[in-house]
């Protein structure tokens, strides 16, 4: 079995339990916006939240939304499946990437599915007078939109994309025309 297929068909299910677990968790242990269990004060939260929308809770009113979801998660996983294609046996990176969007995607697909909603958790913020003020000054919020463990394996999908693209393959770019010259 090449490599880049033991680690798709081993990190991208245990994502999404560990996704799908923590969702229930949380669906199940506190009440819809009501109760929050403070991990580090006045900086990281776990609450209950549903987004109806998409990230940052957009198309949230739109009545077709979640077939919307549905085609998107649809083109999205259909691409992952080129990339896997495309990619060498042995592209260990490629494959991590591969596997935590994919997880990602379905996780939240499942939930949009299941609930018309998905369910967010992490609550990240400040507190402190200083950074909130520095914050507004610079027109940031001192909240972060809540989130899951889904929306982490995406963004750190695509940032391992960035790293993938911008040094791997081009230096094996580079190292492929160089011995061809």
């Amino acid at each position: 079995m090449p490599p880049k297929l033991k680690i798709l068909l081993t990190l991208t299910p245990i994502l999404l339990v560990v996704d799908q677990a923590s969702k229930i968790w949380v669906h199940t242990t506190l009440d819809l916006g009501r109760e929050e269990v403070v991990l580090i004060p006045g900086f990281l939260s776990v609450i209950h939240a549903q987004n109806p929308g998409a990230a940052l809770g957009l198309f949230t009113d739109l009545a077709w939304r979640i077939p919307l979801f549905v085609v998107f998660t649809g083109v999205a996983v259909w691409f992952l499946g080129v990339m896997y294609r495309e990619s060498r046996p042995d592209d260990r990176l490629g494959a991590t990437v591969i596997a935590c969007i994919l997880a990602g995607a379905l996780g939240n697909l499942v939930d949009r599915v299941h609930k018309q909603s998905v369910t967010d958790f992490i609550r990240v913020y400040t507190e402190s007078p200083g950074l909130v003020a520095l914050l507004d000054k610079l027109g940031l919020p001192s909240e972060w939109p809540t989130f899951n463990v889904a929306d982490i394996a995406i963004v750190v999908g695509v940032a391992l994309y960035g790293v993938h693209y911008l040094w791997v393959e081009r230096r094996q770019a580079a190292a492929r025309k160089d011995a061809t010259a």
